[in-house]
């Protein structure tokens, strides 16, 4: 066949557990997609009990793509959504070969019309991997209580605001502004050969869809937050993985959290992650980076300047920002308490409006923001 015609294939991995009464309507999100389509489904049923199989099976025939699933029973230890998506995502690779791209979503998610069609938008963009927005079923929705909404709405703009630091400090030309935060394993894009590099999704009991973004950026991998990438997920407060989002809004809805999630943190700490970040990224690479701009970066870290030298060489950048930020007692993680939100917001609105307003600094400056105070 003529490489004209020639396009890579798109294959879907889910895992599933227990969805007898919602995998009808994921399959069918994923069946009604509005211009390009995809060409395969993976279920990946994990220890199910009810009758997810033979639901499912039932479609089948209906399905435009090919549907194949996959039973596993799974040791209690394994019997979670890190080692099912990480299987069923392998199985997928096997399907669309070297050169195809990889989809996972949840199976009590909804993607909407149009989620191929802006994933291989943001794929066209120069992305190797593409994250979408999870947002809960607003009729689910009602059943928990609006403080808690109002607590998510609040905690999210604190999120958006860190991540424009980001944007001002160390802009990413694949992942420009605007875009959103969320690594959720609901909508998740990858090609082949990133996700490979990566070395697959992370085999573990919570959190795999963070750790295998985390696994992308340690090689390098081009990652696009793309806001119009969206899917309906459940608001049900009772669900199959322990310790994931049901748990989660189970548990604030007998007691709030008194932290932040632990993603985020003071807004000057965001500020010097950020800096330290592009200023390796900077000398990463370079044949003989000069020795202040590297004495700078370790005095920025408090780090040796042999450590930092050291990873000037390394293999992919991010692996070396990795070892490095790990290692920098000036970048350790600081908690934010949730009744100190408003103070924080405050502090990151005005770095960023320093930072529009000196349309971008040296990178090798410590820090725009030394002078701003919101008390």
């Amino acid at each position: 066949m003529s490489s004209r015609f020639y396009r890579p294939l798109r294959v879907v991995a889910i895992p599933v557990r227990d969805e007898e009464d919602r995998i009808g309507l994921c399959l069918q999100g994923l069946a009604g997609q509005v211009g390009p389509g995809f060409d395969h489904v993976v279920l990946l049923l994990n220890n199910c009990t009810d009758g997810t199989r033979e639901r499912a099976a039932g479609l089948a025939s209906g399905l435009p793509f090919g549907l194949t699933i996959v039973e596993r029973e799974y040791p209690a230890a394994l019997a979670h959504a890190g080692t099912a998506r990480r299987e069923a995502m392998a199985i997928a690779a096997e399907i669309v070969g070297p050169d195809g791209v990889l989809f996972t979503t949840d199976a009590d998610g909804v993607v909407a019309p149009d989620w191929l069609a802006r994933t291989l938008d943001a794929f066209a963009g120069g992305a190797e991997a593409v994250c979408g927005r999870a947002v809960i079923d607003p009729v689910e929705g009602l059943a928990i209580p609006a403080c808690l909404h109002e607590d998510d709405v609040a905690e999210v703009a604190y999120g958006t605001i860190l991540d424009r630091i980001h944007d001002l400090a160390d802009p990413d030309p694949v992942d420009p502004w605007p875009r959103h935060t969320e690594h959720s394993g609901a909508s998740i894009a990858v090609t082949v050969e990133a996700w490979s590099r990566a070395g697959g999704i992370p085999g573990v009991p919570l959190g795999e869809d963070r750790g295998f973004i985390a696994a992308l950026r340690r090689v390098d991998v081009a990652v696009r937050h793309a806001p119009g990438v969206v899917v309906t997920v459940s608001g049900r407060t009772e669900g199959r993985a322990r310790g994931g989002m049901a748990d989660t809004m189970a548990r604030r809805m007998l007691r709030q959290d008194e932290m932040l999630d632990e993603a985020l943190e003071p807004a000057m700490l965001c500020l010097r992650r950020a800096r330290g970040r592009a200023w390796l990224r900077s000398l990463w690479g370079m044949p003989a980076p000069e020795v202040g701009d590297v004495r700078g970066l370790a005095a920025l870290l408090e780090l040796p300047v042999a450590m930092v030298k050291a990873q000037m060489e390394a293999e992919y950048s991010g692996r070396a920002w990795e070892v490095l930020e790990a290692a920098s007692p000036a970048l350790r993680r600081e908690a934010v308490k949730r009744c100190d939100l408003d103070w924080h917001h405050a502090a990151a609105d005005l770095i960023v409006r320093d930072l529009l307003r000196r349309d971008m600094m040296p990178v090798d400056t410590l820090c725009v923001a030394d002078d701003v105070s919101v008390r």
